[in-house]
């Protein structure tokens, strides 16, 4: 079970949508330049949730809709171009911005269709709680050290990389009981890469003959 559950967060975090799972707690001020990335998750947990809880009816009868929002949040609070050539790593050497932004699509629309459904049966209502931010090393952004609180379960702590794109904070990595999102991806992609190369991993994931995911090789 805990697995399961690791493994539907981590393909949710994917999506910029694991702070959806819950409305923010009160937190403690935090200090200091990174003070509006710990806001940001916090703030975008509420205004997710309030309109999954909302609108629930409607995505459950229209997927495209829920597909269409969840994009939306997806742009608005996930850095998944940088994410995706974070998941590349060694293969997107001398490959196109385009490319990069093919590939990232890809590897969201495959996880929205194997995961999307399952934002909408979550029971209760779990909460997330912040416990600190810090600076990440190179300056690359912060960490948003968080925890999952559920009732009758032991705390979940998540942790979210986050960087200053244009004025707004914006997840790059998310890390849920030490598990990475972006080392998982880079994992399994890494022999299809090489492979075939990021045109054709692209196809395979828009076809569904390679699934995105956190276990074995996503078959």
């Amino acid at each position: 079970m805990k697995k399961t559950l690791i493994k539907a967060l981590l393909a949710s975090a994917l999506l910029a949508t694991l702070p959806s799972l819950a409305f923010a707690q009160a937190a403690p001020a935090a200090t200091g330049a990174s003070q509006g990335a710990g806001t940001e998750v916090l703030a975008a947990s509420t205004r997710i949730l309030s309109t999954l809880q909302q609108r629930k009816a409607e995505f459950s009868k229209n997927p495209a809709a829920l597909r269409s929002y969840i994009d939306s949040e997806l742009n608005r609070t996930f850095d998944r171009d940088y994410a995706a050539r974070l998941v590349l790593g060694a293969n997107a050497r001398g490959a196109s911005d385009a490319d990069v932004k093919l590939f990232a699509d890809a590897m969201a629309d495959n996880l929205m269709q194997r995961y999307g459904s399952a934002l909408l049966t979550i029971q209760g209502k779990p909460s997330f709680r912040l416990k600190g931010e810090q600076p990440l090393p190179g300056n690359r952004g912060v960490k948003v050290s968080t925890e999952l609180l559920r009732a009758g379960s032991e705390s979940t702590p998540v942790e979210y990389m986050m960087r200053n794109v244009n004025g707004q904070w914006k997840i790059f990595d998310v890390n849920i009981e030490g598990i990475s999102y972006v080392q998982t991806f880079r994992t399994q992609f890494d022999a299809p890469l090489r492979q075939k190369g990021i045109k054709a991993v692209a196809n395979d994931l828009r076809s569904g003959s390679l699934q995105a995911g956190p276990a074995g090789n996503g078959k």
